[in-house]
């Protein structure tokens, strides 16, 4: 995005970071937050990895960057699955990580051309 400013850039890139620490921090937390419906957990992976690929993909246009991203984030999902198996107090489920896929999947969906380019529509 060669038009847009690069303090809004950069202000949008670090909200995305911020979204990124906390799904780490919610994925390893020994407390997690819980949807309140039966496999609320699938739901809560999908909501997050779509709010990630949906952030970023404002940021990365291109549909070579958008695959990166969308693996960098199925990568992540991948490593915090086996982090968690690792902490004694949370498990390694494959479920969670299809649901981050899905997730993957829905934020690129949702993203722009097909909705509105917020980052553009706050210029």
């Amino acid at each position: 995005m060669d038009h847009t400013p690069q303090l809004v850039r950069r202000l949008w890139l670090l909200i995305g970071w911020m979204l990124v620490v906390l799904v780490v921090f919610l994925s390893l937390t020994p407390s997690p937050v819980s949807f309140p419906v039966e496999g609320g957990d699938r739901y809560e992976h999908a909501l997050a990895y779509a709010t990630l690929m949906f952030w970023f993909a404002h940021l990365y246009d291109g549909v070579r960057a958008r695959i990166g991203l969308a693996l960098a984030l199925l990568a992540l999902g991948i490593g915090l699955e086996f982090a968690q198996q690792m902490t004694g107090y949370r498990s390694f489920q494959l479920a969670d990580m299809l649901a981050d896929a899905v997730g993957v999947g829905i934020g690129w969906l949702a993203a722009p051309p097909r909705l509105p380019h917020a980052l553009r529509m706050i210029e």
